[in-house]
């Protein structure tokens, strides 16, 4: 996500709604696993991936489904949303480093990329309505967009920066 000065107009993206968030899925930041000794299933946090553009996807225990935002980081640089643009028409193919989305802020504007390959298949209608929600969770409930996975798209995430590697690279 390379920020830059406020930008006018919109890319193929649209403010209507695109699609809710999806209660059968589980929220960013848990995810269902099962215990191998009761054959419980417990929710455990699951490791995100970062992008050197200050994206993050966290994909599904299943792996077939990567809930995509931007970082914490980003929301802070960008400083209040102002305004979000998700994709207009779904399902939506995407390569690695395509743009899924923008942010708004009373500063500056970013494109938002996917960190993968796939299809984009839900947004975050509730972001239109409440852009400023990225700032209060930009790794939860501020979540962007769903992406369904195919093998390119998890080949993709072995390029991706571990919750460690990320922290130092903000720290440079």
């Amino acid at each position: 996500m390379a920020i830059q000065g406020r930008r006018s107009g919109t890319r193929g993206f649209s403010r209507t709604a695109v699609g809710a968030y999806s209660p059968s899925l589980p929220s960013p930041g848990l995810a269902n696993r099962q215990d191998q000794t009761n054959n419980s299933v417990f929710r455990t946090a699951a490791e995100k991936k970062y992008t050197k553009d200050h994206e993050w996807i966290e994909v599904s225990s299943d792996g077939k489904i990567g809930t995509i935002g931007i970082t914490t980081y980003a929301a802070h640089s960008l400083g209040d949303v102002v305004y979000v643009e998700l994709p207009s028409s779904l399902p939506l193919k995407v390569s690695a480093g395509d743009a899924i989305g923008a942010v708004e802020s009373v500063k500056s504007a970013s494109d938002i990329m996917s960190p993968v390959s796939g299809t984009v298949v839900e947004a975050n209608s509730t972001l239109e309505e409440k852009p400023a929600e990225i700032n209060r969770a930009p790794e939860g409930d501020g979540w962007v967009a769903r992406v369904e996975l195919g093998a390119e798209g998890k080949g993709d995430l072995d390029g991706l920066m571990g919750e460690k590697e990320y922290k130092a690279f903000t720290e440079e």
